[in-house]
């Protein structure tokens, strides 16, 4: 069961009664909401629960907190779940689990094979998650492990709480960098190197594509536009340099602050300029890279060309986009079938090409959007720059998409809540999409972005290769896999005897690598950003995947050595003793992993199962430390710490299993 819910529950009972002697204008709706303020104990020795809700309440019924406190306690109901609760200092209350309770829990979430006590949620909901979402003409990188993550670890943990999600996977397969491919296949392939491996090359024509383009459009307005921008900087300093001395000192100080920031603003302007023309410059020295630009002038324009082409159902264009698909998806899908992810859908851009004019149709004549410059655009209060929904050249944009699968979904799937599982680059683009989905009718739908922040390399900046591009996502899988196995195999050549086989450290290497790559990411509070390093993921100290995986398969070899079938523990009414401090505290974090699921669902953010998980195992290791298993006191006080030990090690093989990673056996 959920203990922190219930203490809410009968604590909202508790502050509803107090509003019959409030002052006039407080009903029981604006006491109620306090009960959020019952939360676990920060320190064992004020209870293992502590509502701080009396100071602020005292201010609005006008009472001193400790008064308030008194009330509140005489009107709670909790003396089957609590001792006789405490009023503290100014006013806190203090709650402390009855012990016979806590074992009665343990005792059924024992004997809960699925679930281990984790209730389901009384009213559940109807989840759309979209995430990972990658554009499939080019290999993932590792901007995709944060999205395909988060969003496969907030699918179990709400399924795990009873509710209905539908995963769908809104991949790239229809834009402008097939027009890209296509392009570039028409021009530059390498017939052999596509029959041989077909996504290296079209990869490959993709890269020199855009290469080229990029080359081109800052050659024609990228330089120009810094160098413009660089003028107008130089005259405001020069400006500010020569304005005439200020009399009064704080008025010479801001005139000073403003020159420095003028100064350094050219300064970043300069360099910008510079880091340009080095790149041209290289790009130019390739004599290869130089001949195709110049043979073509307007790569760019081409390519969007053959985008559209695609789109208007062009029968060369689409026959090339059948052709190249299936290996893009095959290569996608080697991906997810490694990290053990799958989806209900994967619904991508091509899927709802012909319901884009409809959207724009419809949204026309609701007067929800109309004509400027020749595109098509929704105008929204509070935001500057309009949302496009068609471009003048009659394209669709992705806001065009977005849209018509938020109907799709919504005729199909009917959800409470759609999850867009995106980094936080994308806000602008979903508060804007929010917004007009909600003009357009959508007003009821939870609509949310789950944002996350980016990989970061030892530098500080976003993780890249030596050469600047991102970091392909399987390499990132094969160094974690190659790096975890040299650890396994020198701690188990240590050993007097190795306990390992070849095919039994390949396949944890495989388990312990990749999980240490989602742990890592998942471990971070998700609105942060965070530096890849290897080391730090695979360490076996510390809140790390590999930590938790030792730490799961240490409880269970605990069976092992002691001959113990652990499902023969489990029977009905199955006794717990909680007799030391260690126990109990083992036993009271064991209960607190419905309310922790709980949490992640409140928030969308795993770290909390992650950081749940960790002090369970901290806890674990306090309990093994103070009380011995199977050199117990007497047979029933083995019998009740194994039980515990079982439950622990199921507990943190759930957990786990709802991020995503996968437990090991010995290690």
């Amino acid at each position: 069961m959920n203990i922190l819910a219930e203490l809410r529950g009968r604590f909202a009972a508790a502050l509803a009664a107090l509003a019959d002697d409030a002052p006039q204008g407080v009903a029981a709706a604006d006491l109620t909401p306090f009960a959020d303020m019952v939360l676990p104990s920060q320190d064992a020795k004020f209870g293992d629960y502590q509502a701080n809700c009396a100071m602020p309440l005292g201010k609005k019924l006008g009472k001193p907190p400790r008064d308030v406190a008194a009330q509140l306690v005489s009107a709670l109901k909790l003396n089957d779940i609590c001792d006789e609760p405490e009023v503290a200092g100014p006013g806190f209350i203090n709650l402390r689990l009855r012990d016979a309770w806590l074992a009665e829990r343990l005792t059924e979430a024992l004997g809960d094979t699925e679930n281990l006590g984790v209730s389901a949620v009384a009213e559940p909901r109807t989840y759309v998650l979209d995430y990972s979402s990658p554009n499939v003409a080019k290999p993932m990188h590792v901007g995709h492990i944060r999205s395909t993550a988060i969003g496969d670890a907030l699918a179990k943990v709400l399924r795990a709480l009873g509710h209905r999600v539908i995963t769908d996977n809104h991949i790239g397969d229809w834009g402008t960098q097939f027009g890209m491919i296509i392009y570039g296949y028409k021009h530059f392939v390498d017939e052999a190197a596509l029959a041989a491996d077909a996504v290296p090359e079209l990869s490959r024509l993709y890269r020199l594509v855009n290469q080229i383009g990029d080359h081109q459009q800052l050659a024609a307005t990228g330089v120009p536009a810094l160098e413009a921008k660089i003028a107008e900087a130089e005259g405001r300093v020069a400006d500010l340099q020569a304005a005439p001395a200020q009399d009064d000192k704080k008025k010479e100080k801001q005139a000073a602050k403003k020159l420095r920031q003028a100064e350094g603003q050219l300064a970043d302007l300069r360099k910008e300029l510079a880091g340009a023309q080095e790149k041209l410059a290289a790009f130019e020295a390739d004599a290869e890279l130089s001949r195709l630009a110049a043979e073509h002038p307007a790569i760019g324009a081409s390519a969007l060309a053959e985008t559209a082409k695609l789109h208007s159902g062009d029968e060369e264009n689409v026959a090339l986009w059948e052709r190249f698909l299936p290996d893009c998806l095959e290569v996608m899908d080697e991906i997810y079938r490694r990290l053990g992810v799958t989806f209900d859908h994967t619904l991508g851009e091509s899927f709802y090409h012909d319901r884009l004019a409809p959207v724009v149709e419809d949204l026309q004549a609701k007067n929800l959007a109309r004509e400027s410059d020749g595109a098509i655009c929704v105008f929204l209060d509070g935001h500057d720059a309009p949302f496009l929904v068609r471009k003048k050249d009659g394209a669709f944009l992705y806001a065009t998409t977005d849209l018509a699968t938020i109907r799709y979904r919504m005729e199909e799937w009917r959800p409470d809540a759609i999850l867009y599982v995106v980094d936080h680059r994308q806000s602008l683009h979903f508060e804007q999409l929010f917004a007009t989905a909600r003009l357009w009718g959508f007003d009821d739908l939870e609509l949310e972005h789950v944002s996350f922040g980016t990989v970061l390399g030892d530098d500080g900046r976003p993780f890249k290769t030596r050469s600047g591009s991102a970091v392909g996502l399987m390499g990132l899988l094969d160094e974690a896999v190659e790096r975890a196995h040299k650890i396994l195999s020198e701690n188990d050549d240590a050993r007097p005897e190795p306990m390992l086989s070849a095919d039994e450290r390949l396949e944890a290497a495989e388990r312990i690598g990749i999980g240490a790559i989602k742990y890592a990411d998942l471990a971070h509070n998700r609105t942060s950003d965070y530096t890849f390093n290897y080391d730090k993921m695979l360490a076996m100290n510390g809140n790390t995947a590999a930590y938790m995986q030792y730490s799961c398969a240490r409880v269970k070899s605990i069976f092992t050595r002691g001959g113990v079938d652990a499902a023969s523990l489990r029977t009905p009414g199955a006794e717990i003793v909680l007799d030391s401090l260690a126990e109990r505290a083992l036993g009271l974090e064991l209960l607190r992993l419905s309310e922790t699921l709980a949490r992640v669902a409140a928030d969308y953010k795993p770290n909390h199962l992650t950081a749940y998980l960790f002090d369970l195992a901290s806890r674990y290791s306090e309990f093994f430390e103070h009380c011995p298993v199977l050199k117990a006191e007497s047979e029933e006080l083995k019998t009740s710490r194994l039980r515990l030990c079982d439950l622990t090690a199921r507990t943190l093989e759930r957990g786990l299993g709802l991020l995503g990673i996968e437990t090991v056996a010995r290690m």
